[in-house]
């Protein structure tokens, strides 16, 4: 199995007219998939909510019908946003089966764990329930999707032996985050000897857009080497790691990633120390780490679209970005703005990262409400 995955939660998309929902681009999607399986690789990650509910439906069509069984890995997962009570997670799981087109998945991981999903999980029965899929065959293998520190996942790891695999987040940048906890994430794995996927691995895009002094770090080390590959090769490097995941939404995006990882090569000692250094930069920078998941604007009662409005501030504070106030307007435009915000919190419940979003709304809202 090549390390390098399909991750579904980004997918090719048709521009929509004005008013319209966007929908996948199947054609490029198509391609996407015969290019990825022609050269070798063979995962593919998906998840209920992603892509508003289009993500499986397009892997569907576009992969599921078009490949036998057999060529291709899939991977789910049960979200705690589509089930209230146990009685509804069986029949959630059957509409996965139905809406991606298979009899099995190949790997069900528990979505986006941290420690007050993981009540909810086992007052539910969850990981019995799973634990009776794979038994009847329609699950061969059960994981988690975790965001939260090292101790509750060893927690869970300690309770529930039968998982078999852990997807953490985990990139060079958030190394030693202490709200993330990458590599102290991937320690508790080592020790529980879970094999891990590695999510998030350029951090929404942040390393690849990354400042121009390290932009002028990793060229200078290798010109042909896109910004991006170092970011992948990285989590790629570790032992544990057998599999990292890459939101691709064009053909340009995938051909980079076949290209140096279908014979991917590890690390060196110099391009570890360069990363290193990268961090340290990224550390002095004064952005809102926002990964776009999304997850905050199920939650919002006010509609208000929060990553796009943490893209449009660091745009405008890392490059200056002369055009984020008009992007700010269209990302606005019939939905709340940041300074809409309730302060609710229940944004903040569900944040991988555990940013104080309500805090930098009002941030954002100061620099961007202006009338």
């Amino acid at each position: 199995m090549k390390k390098l995955g399909f991750g579904c939660m980004r997918l090719p998309m048709k521009e929509g007219n004005e008013g319209m929902e966007r929908e996948v681009d199947y054609e490029q999607f198509n391609q996407m998939i015969d290019r990825f399986l022609e050269e070798g690789f063979n995962y593919f990650d998906t998840a209920h909510g992603y892509v508003e509910g289009k993500s499986e439906l397009a892997l569907r069509e576009c992969l599921v019908k078009r490949y036998p069984r057999e060529a291709y890995i899939l991977t789910d997962k049960l979200t705690t946003h589509f089930f209230k009570k146990e009685e509804e997670i069986r029949p959630l799981f059957e509409l996965q089966l139905e809406n991606a087109g298979v009899e099995y998945f190949d790997y069900y991981l528990m979505h986006a764990m941290n420690r007050d999903f993981y009540q909810k999980y086992v007052k539910c029965h969850a990981f019995e329930i799973v634990r009776q899929l794979k038994e009847e065959g329609k699950i061969k293998h059960i994981g988690l999707s975790f965001h939260d520190k090292a101790e509750v996942l060893e927690e869970i790891l300690r309770e529930q032996p039968d998982v078999e695999v852990v997807q953490i987040q985990f990139n060079y940048a958030d190394y030693d985050d202490p709200g993330i906890e990458s590599y102290k994430c991937y320690q508790i794995c080592e020790k529980y000897n879970k094999p891990v996927i590695v999510m998030e691995p350029v951090k929404g895009g942040v390393l690849v857009n990354l400042p121009e002094e390290a932009k002028k770090l990793l060229s200078d080390y290798n010109r042909e080497a896109s910004y991006a590959s170092y970011a992948i090769r990285y989590c790629a490097s570790f032992e544990k790691v057998f599999m990292v995941l890459s939101g691709m939404s064009t053909a340009e995006q995938m051909e980079d990633n076949i290209g140096y990882m279908k014979e991917f090569k590890p690390f060196t000692k110099e391009e570890y120390n360069i990363v290193d250094h990268i961090r340290e930069m990224l550390k002095g920078q004064d952005n809102i780490a926002c990964t776009a998941c999304k997850y905050c604007i199920d939650e919002c009662p006010k509609s208000i679209p929060i990553p796009d409005l943490f893209a449009c501030n660091n745009a405008k504070k890392q490059f200056k970005d002369w055009n984020s106030e008009w992007y700010y307007g269209v990302y606005t435009n019939g939905k709340g703005k940041a300074a809409d915000c309730i302060k609710c919190g229940k944004c903040e419940t569900v944040c991988p990262q555990h940013l104080t979003i309500r805090d930098y709304l009002e941030e954002v809202s100061g620099i961007f409400d202006r009338k």
